[in-house]
């Protein structure tokens, strides 16, 4: 049984998954925090990515309406930093990463690059909050992880 408790085992558990893999518990990093954004062209996303057999084609629409939805996103935030509004844009970041063509995806990888703009999402939620919580984002990502390295 696998458990992860560290950055360091997180970052080797996303690195051992398929492609298709990463995209799929990406989503999963996704679906955690799409409260955080209320925007349908990052549940599109999400359900293309957590698609094993989706086409070249609906990767590339899915990329497109996640990557506008995060520039309608960082728009809206604006100079006065309306935190939700970049809870949401960091949201829109993390679903066009999990449908990102092959040769935009960078080296850490999709599921990673969607993991931590989910914890900015969740961050930016807390200080829209004003609450001194710590975010619990990471410990449910490595749960996440453990139940696909797991099953």
């Amino acid at each position: 049984m696998t458990e992860i408790t560290n950055e360091t085992q997180f970052k080797q558990g996303l690195q051992q998954l398929s492609l298709a893999d990463q995209r799929a518990v990406g989503a999963r990093f996704v679906e955690h925090v799409i409260s955080l954004a209320d925007d349908e062209r990052i549940s599109f996303a999400i359900r293309v990515a957590k698609n094993k057999d989706a086409a070249e084609d609906e990767l590339a629409a899915a990329f497109k309406s996640a990557k506008a939805a995060a520039l309608d996103c960082y728009t809206r935030c604006g100079a006065d930093a309306d935190w939700s509004e970049q809870a949401g844009y960091f949201v829109a970041r993390a679903a066009s990463a999990i449908v990102a063509p092959e040769k935009d995806i960078s080296g850490d990888g999709p599921a990673w690059t969607a993991a931590m703009n989910s914890r900015m999402a969740r961050t930016c939620s807390i200080i829209d909050a004003n609450t001194d919580a710590e975010s619990q984002e990471t410990g449910q990502q490595y749960r996440i992880l453990e139940d696909l390295l797991n099953s």
